[in-house]
């Protein structure tokens, strides 16, 4: 991997915007806008909401923390880590692309309903540019050292096991699509916490092989829909491949990248994901770790092929397959006159079942 550029120093505020995450990063692609009438009744329960500030890797990083309605026993109720997915991506599991996706936020409802605590936050440079001091504006302007999201990660699960309601010896760590990545690593990064862990729509090859077949897919659908001319569509595939082996080359990247994705800015962070191969990360976890996978067939993000390759390295993991549920855990239907909004489809009334069954068994 190539050296890591100094981390930017600045307070980063909830509606930040993600530098070193990549802005088009097809983890989160797909994007649907905000509804226009009320939509399905959100799964789980609410609970005890308060907002949480920390330092994490030179920045201010911003949460949400939800105790559940059940108080648990004397030492407390477990607590629940989750990390968001690609690009920027809030506390919510919103971006601009999907900004009603609420991923995290009914994760954190389930879990709420099955008995634990919740801590979901704003990584580095999530949410709305437009409230960016001009100090976070010019600090983001800068390449980031991408571990500044491991020591985030570490902050945040530091200020989950220090509220008060939360059981510090029983904790589980959620990714979500990229964030499953963090989770999978969890035990090296927290200091001396081995938690059992919640894997969702996680990716299961090699980031930039990810980002590779996504980018073909959609480059060969702009081309059969006359979008794009069979020649710019080799082009575009031919430079992102050229710009894929610079990266893991250590190598300059090419000029004239159309993607928003290969640039020098997200080089350094590229390089460090890709290095992380899932089923690798999965078989060095601590003997006995309890992990659950929860992934959507109608998932156009990760395929089955990638999830089992995942669960090669995962032995003794529970994993449920959600039926036409997509990379957002939400229902989806392709047929005409379905619902298309984000806001209009129900989060799969199969992932509390399956979390509170999980969480049931852990302790």
């Amino acid at each position: 991997m190539p050296a890591h550029t100094p981390v930017a120093r600045g307070r980063v505020r909830r509606r930040g915007r993600s530098v070193s995450v990549i802005a088009a990063l097809t983890l989160l692609v797909s994007a649907c806008g905000p509804a226009e009438e009320e939509g399905p009744e959100p799964p789980g329960v609410s609970g005890a909401e308060r907002e949480l500030s920390f330092e994490g890797g030179g920045f201010t990083v911003d949460g949400t923390f939800t105790a559940p309605r059940e108080s648990g026993s004397e030492n407390g109720v477990p607590g629940a880590l989750i990390i968001s997915g690609s690009g920027p991506t809030d506390r919510d599991g919103n971006s601009a692309g999907r900004p009603e996706a609420d991923t995290n936020l009914n994760l954190s409802r389930v879990l709420g309903d099955a008995g634990v605590a919740t801590l979901r936050y704003d990584k580095l440079g999530s949410g709305d540019p437009a409230t960016f001091d001009d100090e976070v504006r010019e600090a983001l302007e800068e390449p980031v050292d991408p571990e500044v999201f491991d020591a985030q990660m570490a902050a945040a699960y530091t200020a989950l096991v220090e509220q008060p309601e939360v059981d510090p010896e029983r904790t589980i760590v959620v990714g979500h699509s990229e964030g499953a990545l963090y989770a999978l690593r969890a035990h090296e990064v927290l200091d001396g916490a081995e938690p059992a862990l919640v894997l969702a729509a996680p990716p299961g090859t090699r980031m930039l092989d990810v980002i590779d077949r996504q980018v073909s897919e959609q480059v060969r659908t702009a081309e059969a829909q006359g979008a794009l001319s069979e020649a710019e569509a080799v082009r575009m595939l031919s430079h992102a491949r050229t710009s894929r082996a610079a990266v893991r080359g250590g190598q300059e990247l090419p000029e004239g990248d159309t993607t928003g994705l290969f640039s020098p800015q997200n080089q350094d962070f590229l390089a460090w994901i890709d290095a992380f191969d899932p089923p690798e990360l999965a078989a060095a976890l601590p003997e006995r770790t309890p992990v659950l996978v929860l992934w959507g067939d109608e998932d156009a993000q990760i395929t089955r092929d990638e999830v089992d390759r995942l669960m090669g390295g995962l032995e003794g993991a529970e994993r449920v397959d959600l039926a036409g549920v997509d990379h957002v855990l939400r229902e989806y239907d392709d047929s005409p006159g379905a619902a298309a909004l984000d806001a209009d489809r129900a989060f799969s009334p199969e992932v509390s079942p399956a979390v509170r069954e999980f969480v049931e068994g852990l302790w």
